[in-house]
């Protein structure tokens, strides 16, 4: 009976995949945005299923780093010369932040870019890991390596919004998510860019309205999503323009 048990999850598994895949695919942008003037980089978000949800992995960013140490994030980084495009990028930084090798990857999509707050374009890069993958960090990237379900991306415990100003000096806000991951037993904040682009790939999954206000028409997701990212972009360009005056 176990065997049946196990061919039975395996097959729930792949419909959970399949039908996460079908939805991705609807949302590549491909290229679309790879030819704006900014500098560029990408994050990995890795979808693993498991015991009939998804998941997705995050790290925690070392504290010997510089910029942002503690902070939770995918793994990630600047574009580099050899990069063939946004995806090798995030294939590249897996594999040296946590140990993920390309060939581990089922990579889908790539999902709207986001600017970080130095200016880049960050680009998502979405794929499929085994539920087998032990994480290996770089110490001198990664103190840590977890899972959060995806659907706590639309349907959190603990959430907030934050205030900040775009590079036009117009008012928004930033999503907040507050996990408590009961395998390390501790608390995780996950916010700004890392939290939007979280929120993005959970609603392009499960086609659902979140339990908080979102920046998206959900009737017109790809449209909008795209309006939104053209306009933060455009404030960047404004920002910029108006500093030299």
């Amino acid at each position: 009976m176990a065997a049946v048990g196990d061919a039975e999850d395996e097959r729930g598994s792949r419909s959970i995949k399949d039908k996460a895949k079908i939805s991705l695919r609807k949302y590549d942008v491909g290229n679309k945005f790879s030819h704006l003037p900014l500098a560029k980089a990408s994050v990995l978000m890795p979808l693993m299923v498991k015991d009939g949800k998804l998941y997705v992995l995050f790290t925690v960013r070392s504290m010997k780093l510089r910029r942002s140490p503690g902070e939770v994030c995918f793994p990630g980084g600047k574009s580099e010369p050899t990069d063939r495009d946004e995806i090798a990028t995030a294939l590249r930084e897996a594999k040296e932040e946590v140990g993920l090798y390309p060939e581990q990857v089922e990579v889908i999509c790539r999902l709207v870019p986001g600017i970080d707050k130095v200016g880049s374009l960050v680009t998502p890069v979405v794929g499929f890991i085994e539920d087998t993958f032990q994480a290996r960090p770089n110490p001198d990237e990664v103190s840590d390596v977890f899972f959060v379900p995806l659907e706590y991306f639309i349907d959190p415990l603990k959430y907030m919004t934050l205030p900040y100003k775009r590079a036009n000096g117009v008012a928004s806000w930033l999503h907040s998510f507050v996990y408590d991951d009961p395998e390390h037993k501790t608390s995780l904040r996950i916010w700004g860019l890392t939290a939007h682009f979280a929120v993005f790939l959970a609603l392009v999954i499960f086609e659902k309205k979140p339990t908080f206000d979102i920046q998206y028409d959900l009737d017109n997701l790809i449209s909008s999503s795209e309006k939104n990212f053209m306009e933060e972009y455009m404030s960047l360009y404004e920002g910029r323009s108006s500093s030299k005056l």
